[in-house]
């Protein structure tokens, strides 16, 4: 496809009589795919790229060629890729674009704090808004959404929020916030998921039934997302399908223990709960994460 389509370019907020605002994507992974829907379901022109090509692009969007026609095509883009590295070079690419519309990114990767900051330093309004809760939980709209900006910025771009689920808290007012809670949420579902993993593989060795044993814990203070969640869902069933790969949430990890050491605060479960998802990416590179259990099990 040669450009954009007439229309494309008008930004959120500056709708022309009898279109829809327009609203730029990049990232269409497994997450940024469902959340993008929901933004054209929302009654937004979703217009997205994505680094594997048009494949992805839902339906209802309207494919561009690269980073530098979406940053043309609206005010607001939202980004969905994997690191800090990737995003800043997209929103280098958003920036630098000839004639671009682009003003606001939403940014709903996690990226860590340290990115975050220097991605709001790049002449582009920037809302950290990282989030939680699984492509089943952005299918149902339940994602959170953790975001941080200033008091301007989250204004302009709260409509975009609101078309991305139902569940989201302004959590600071400024670039860092957001991604420090998803980093200590991350690393809780890490921890948990890791000793869940082994405390039902030493209740199966002592003969416990795995469903008697979530049943008993979902009613008991063992309870977590784990056991209420990952391990019915997943686990039990030998789904193993989340949507979150080990290599991310090893990442992840690995950037909450970078703040924690930078800011000199504990971390002693911390670096147990990083080797475990260290080994388990490096053996199992890309598998979802919830294959920890019997990565830990030694099934």
């Amino acid at each position: 496809m040669k450009g954009l389509p007439p229309g494309a370019g008008c930004g959120l907020g500056g709708e022309v009589e009898g279109r829809r605002p327009v609203v730029g994507w990049v990232g269409l992974g497994a997450m940024g795919g469902v959340l993008a829907s929901n933004l054209v379901r929302s009654g937004f022109e979703v217009v997205a790229y994505d680094a594997a090509g048009p494949a992805r692009t839902p339906v209802g969007a309207r494919w561009a060629p690269g980073p530098a026609d979406v940053a043309r095509a609206a005010a607001t883009v939202v980004l969905s890729l994997p690191d800090g590295e990737v995003c800043q070079e997209v929103v280098r690419d958003l920036a630098a674009a000839r004639d671009r519309r682009v003003t606001h990114v939403v940014d709903t990767s996690t990226v860590g704090v340290a990115a975050a900051r220097v991605l709001s330093a790049t002449g582009l309004a920037y809302v950290d808004a990282p989030v939680s809760g699984g492509v089943t939980g952005a299918r149902q709209r339940t994602l959170m959404v953790m975001y941080a900006g200033t008091d301007e910025d989250c204004a302009q771009v709260e409509p975009v929020l609101a078309g991305l689920s139902d569940r989201r808290r302004r959590v600071g007012d400024r670039a860092g916030q957001a991604q420090a809670l998803k980093l200590a949420n991350n690393f809780l579902s890490a921890t948990a998921l890791a000793a869940t993993s082994e405390a039902v593989a030493f209740g199966r060795a002592a003969g416990l039934d795995p469903a008697v044993m979530l049943d008993v814990l979902n009613a008991s203070s063992g309870r977590s997302g784990a056991t209420a969640d990952k391990f019915p869902s997943e686990v039990l069933t030998g789904r193993y399908a989340a949507g979150f790969s080990n290599t991310l949430m090893a990442k992840d990890v690995r950037l909450y223990l970078d703040e924690v050491r930078r800011l000199g605060g504990a971390r002693t479960v911390g670096e147990v709960t990083g080797t475990v998802w260290d080994a388990f990416s490096a053996e199992e590179p890309g598998a979802d994460f919830t294959r920890v259990y019997p990565f830990v099990a030694g099934d």
